[in-house]
């Protein structure tokens, strides 16, 4: 459906009165979440531009459609359009003449002159990577580590690079001291053994001089694993990633399983413990695929490589110090490693096992060196996200993000080296887009207020910056139309689920194109979230939060306080988006409804915010965020009457942690608290996670006696209600096992544990929800309102 998007946006955030005509009830709030309407999903322009399809989930149902967009009404597309749909997936050629599309797991190329559709491969497993050769004649594309290419002229699909873990048959065996005396004692040994080794050269003449045949495979040895690969687009040279084949694994637990389908318990296996996996090192090589040549880049050039931020640390600990260079990682399957469309230049994204360190370096090809371009560093931790890199058309010059001025921005660096800051302020300039012939680059931004997200458009002649969108600051995602003159913007409010709108780039009114809500959710009154900026009294910035409350506050009344605490640690909630926890912004509304404030807020450590926002928490997890709280706590007390007498705090997996540690290091403030899927003991979560902040158990243990609740249970004195899915298989329901029996060894009163046999960390089944939340109230009703 087209409408207006100011209407929409106006209809969706409207603050209205807690007396509202169809307050919500805890089950209508905890219901499956169909009958708010499903959200648009995936979305995409189709080849020429002027239709949009996307995804819905049917109500009531697993399964998908697929519709268009059409004016009036959201059209269903019918089984027989399917193939010759287009999808979001979508890489274009040089000249923007042409696409290819990644559909169902097959790879196809659209004539975007004439329209028509050809298929290149079809039931194709793990097809990834696809691209266009630097002559644009054919599609490269890998499945699994094996590298092909389909030419458009003759049709056919063939290996371009075929790459192996093991070892090369025909090379010379290890000496053996045995082998070699009976090759010089046996001459029929001798002469069959000369015979193989001349048949195997001469297949191999044979091989070459044929254009129809494939490539010989590359073997790389057995004592490897590749964990990633990126091929130059003239097919020339492919760059390779390995680990180690014999790493320690770490020791995995078993995760049983009570209520089954076959009636007896069953045992899942779990991951491991933090400090009990460390990554395997990585290994670069540069092999020339015309001379089958395989070299290692070694990683000596990078500053600091040969440096050990954590060496006091570990003299401290007499630890044994580390020898040679750091190790590192080259992660994300080959999206660390980029060429130009040329296939003349490649740069690469380091990362050091510490995560202390992120470098980006280009490739020498010629010399199999490596050439540092720029580097990262962080005492805390280097931000896993925000590392965007490439080549402008111009295939000279590279652009990447860079957390280095405090916040996530956009840069350039040109051929003589020269780095220009495209984007700057105390903003994050995330989800880059560019621009066909490089001269603007899009990309989300929240200049205004944290929370508030549009798209910027930014010149990459001299970063003169403007928004393109005026969306109400909740835009989530987006894409440019084939010819580069629309956006397709996924928005939302905070009660407005994803919705589709087309944004002329270039003048013009933003069109809504979706509204898939519910007539019974859009017939209901919601109070509208109170943004507001909580003063810091720590010497941090003012925390961003969520406020709801009444919209008329009783004189003389004392409102009993509920503190919500998103998951997660980095995650934004306090936006203009529709939240993550929408379940739990009904459940606000019915808090309210009863006679409760309740404030929302993005913590020290959320997302959005820059790095010193994100690294507070650095050895300490649980300090600068119950600062914040309790800040936030005085805030309701000073502004909205709320009563410091009756304060409760809730909220799931990291607001679970964070729970405790309310309750537990500061039970004068919190008389309550509900600590869902929480983590109570930080040794027991996953390494890729935990190391950032806290290091490893063995080096740095006083942070995790420092950040891990259960250090703290002997000093709970309020309510504390713990639940946990039995199945949970991210933060593991052993760690509010664990934590219970402390507090049976405490003999510690008022505090219960519910169990939900059948629920992972995030619980799908309505029943749960409901029983979940029923208690949560029920707690608050008990302990808050006395």
């Amino acid at each position: 459906m087209r409408f207006s998007v100011l209407s929409l946006l106006a209809a969706a955030s409207i603050a209205l009165p807690v007396s509202a005509a169809t307050p919500v009830t805890l089950d209508q709030a905890m219901a499956n979440p169909d009958w708010i309407g499903t959200p648009v999903e995936a979305a995409w322009w189709s080849w020429d531009g002027k239709h949009v399809f996307y995804k819905q989930k049917r109500a009531g149902s697993p399964l998908r459609d697929t519709f268009e967009a059409a004016a009036g009404k959201a059209r269903l597309v019918g089984d027989a359009e399917l193939a010759n749909l287009d999808s979001a997936a979508v890489v274009y050629n040089r000249e923007h003449t042409r696409s290819v599309l990644l559909r169902n797991g097959d790879l196809f190329e659209r004539d975007l002159k004439t329209g028509v559709l050809t298929q290149i491969t079809r039931g194709s497993n793990g097809l990834a990577a696809p691209q266009y050769s630097a002559d644009g004649r054919s599609v490269q594309f890998r499945v699994g580590h094996e590298w092909l290419s389909w030419s458009r002229a003759d049709r056919i699909v063939s290996p371009v690079a075929l790459v192996r873990a093991s070892k090369d048959p025909a090379a010379a065996p290890d000496d053996d001291a045995m082998r070699d005396m009976q090759l010089r004692l046996i001459a029929t040994l001798k002469r069959q053994k000369d015979e193989r080794d001349a048949g195997r050269e001469r297949a191999e003449q044979e091989r070459r001089a044929d254009p129809t045949r494939a490539p010989a495979p590359i073997y790389l040895g057995d004592k490897v694993v590749i964990d990633g690969s990126a091929l130059s687009p003239d097919g020339r040279w492919l760059l390779v990633v390995t680990a180690p084949k014999a790493t320690e694994k770490g020791r995995i637990g078993k995760m049983p399983r009570y209520v089954t389908e076959s009636g007896y318990e069953e045992f899942d296996d779990q991951r491991t413990r933090v400090g009990r996996n460390m990554p395997a090192p990585h290994t670069l090589k540069l092999i020339d695929l015309a001379t089958r040549q395989v070299r290692d880049l070694a990683f000596d050039p990078l500053p600091g490589i040969a440096t050990d931020p954590l060496a006091a640390m570990r003299a401290a600990r007499k630890l044994d110090p580390l020898k040679g260079n750091r190790g590192v990682r080259i992660d994300d399957d080959g999206a660390a490693m980029a060429w130009s469309a040329n296939g003349a230049q490649a740069a690469v994204i380091v990362r050091s096992i510490d995560n202390k360190d992120r470098w980006i370096a280009t490739v020498d090809l010629a010399g199999a060196t490596l050439k540092p371009a720029h580097r990262t560093s962080d005492v805390a931790w280097i931000n896993n996200g925000n590392n965007d890199f490439g080549w402008l058309p111009d295939n000279s010059t590279l652009w990447y993000q860079s957390e280095e001025s405090g916040y996530a921005h956009l840069y350039t660096r040109a051929a003589d080296g020269k780095v220009r800051a495209l984007t700057q302020g105390k903003w994050e300039a995330t989800a880059i887009n560019w621009s066909s012939d490089g001269t603007t680059a899009y990309l989300l931004c929240n200049r205004k207020t944290p929370g508030d997200y549009e798209v910027c458009a930014v010149s990459a002649k001299d970063g003169e910056i403007h928004e393109v969108t005026a969306l109400g600051g909740g835009v989530e995602r987006f894409a440019l139309s084939p010819d580069q003159r629309k956006l397709l913007v996924h928005y939302s409010s905070s009660y407005m689920p994803a919705q589709l709108a087309s944004v002329p780039l270039h003048g013009g009114a933003a069109v809504a194109l979706t509204d898939t809500r519910s007539a019974d959710f859009k017939a209901r009154e919601w109070i509208a979230p109170q943004f507001v900026a909580v003063p810091s009294t720590h010497g941090a910035a003012p925390v961003w939060a969520k406020v709801y409350r009444p919209a008329q506050l009783e004189p003389g009344k004392k409102y009993p306080i509920v503190m919500f605490v998103h998951g997660a640690g980095y995650l934004q909630n306090v936006s203009k988006r529709y939240p993550n926890y929408f379940r739990e912004q009904m459940f606000h509304n019915l808090l309210v409804e009863r006679g409760y404030i309740v404030m929302d807020m993005d913590y020290r450590a959320s997302s959005g915010y820059g790095r010193d926002w994100r690294t507070a928490i650095y050895r300490q997890m649980g300090y600068p965020e119950l600062e914040d709280y309790v800040d936030g706590v005085n805030w309701m007390a000073a502004n909205l009457q709320g009563d410091l007498k009756n304060v409760g705090i809730y909220g799931g997996s990291y607001g679970g942690f964070m729970t405790f540690m309310a309750l537990m290091r500061a039970p004068d403030v919190f008389k309550s608290g509900a600590a869902l899927r929480p983590v109570s003991d930080w040794t027991t979560y996953n390494h890729d996670y935990t190391a950032n902040i806290l290091n490893t158990p063995d080096l740095d243990p006083e942070a995790y006696r420092k950040s891990s609740p259960i250090e703290y249970a002997d000093q709970l004195r309020g309510s504390l209600l713990i639940a946990h899915g039995m199945v949970d298989d991210n933060v593991f329901y052993q760690d509010s096992v664990r934590i219970a029996q402390r507090l049976i060894e405490l003999k510690k009163d008022h505090w219960e544990l519910a169990s939900y046999p059948l629920e992972r960390h995030g619980f799908v089944q309505p029943e749960s929800w409901y029983d979940e939340y029923r208690r949560i109230y029920q707690l608050f009703e008990k302990t808050l309102k006395q």
